[in-house]
């Protein structure tokens, strides 16, 4: 039998995992981030800025800035409308356990984009289609190639979209490439 607490379970490693994969990023975005945890985390370890964004109150810190001595911020707003940052401001962007959730992630994955920096990264970490956690709660994932492809559509380079945790987690990143890069590689074709 499958233990419900799987999910928690797997939690506190997968913020060891991301923290290490953002280390360097100074200014970190965490989308869809629910009570803020894996913020409070990297703000912790990694004496990170983090901003945390979710559109939904369940579990939502009742403060704007929490724990580790202010360096996290939490915003009750829709990823889809980032206007409180400005362009190229972040060094990181991630989503964990949220991006299927998010009604229109292509717009988001457009808003993260122009918030990273040249050469800013974008982290997802999700469940995937045909999991345990889709049998479990019945929720409707990404393949793992259909992440990818978003992140090109959304013109992150360097994309990279796997399976990890035994085919349980999609491990997807993309970068924001240097804008000259990009404006070159498109007269090129």
């Amino acid at each position: 039998m499958v233990r419900d607490d799987f999910y928690e379970k797997g939690k506190t490693r997968l913020h060891r995992r991301i923290g290490r994969e953002l280390r360097l990023a100074g200014r970190v975005l965490d989308l869809g981030c629910g009570a803020c945890d894996l913020a409070q985390y990297l703000a912790q370890a990694y004496h990170q800025q983090v901003a945390g964004v979710d559109i939904s109150a369940d579990g939502f810190p009742k403060r704007r800035r929490v724990g580790a001595k202010g360096r996290v911020r939490c915003i009750r707003s829709d990823a889809r409308r980032l206007d409180f940052l400005k362009d190229e401001t972040m060094d990181a962007v991630v989503t964990m356990w949220a991006l299927h959730e998010m009604a229109h992630p292509l717009d988001i994955l457009g808003e993260a984009r122009r918030v990273l920096r040249p050469g800013g990264e974008l982290l997802i970490v999700d469940f995937p289609r045909d999991s345990l956690a889709q049998r479990l709660w019945n929720e409707d994932y990404f393949h793992v190639e259909q992440i990818a492809d978003m992140l090109r559509d959304t013109r992150f380079t360097r994309v990279t979209s796997r399976l990890t945790e035994r085919g349980q987690i999609v491990w997807a990143k993309g970068y924001r490439c240097e804008a000259t890069l990009y404006e070159n590689a498109e007269g090129l074709g």
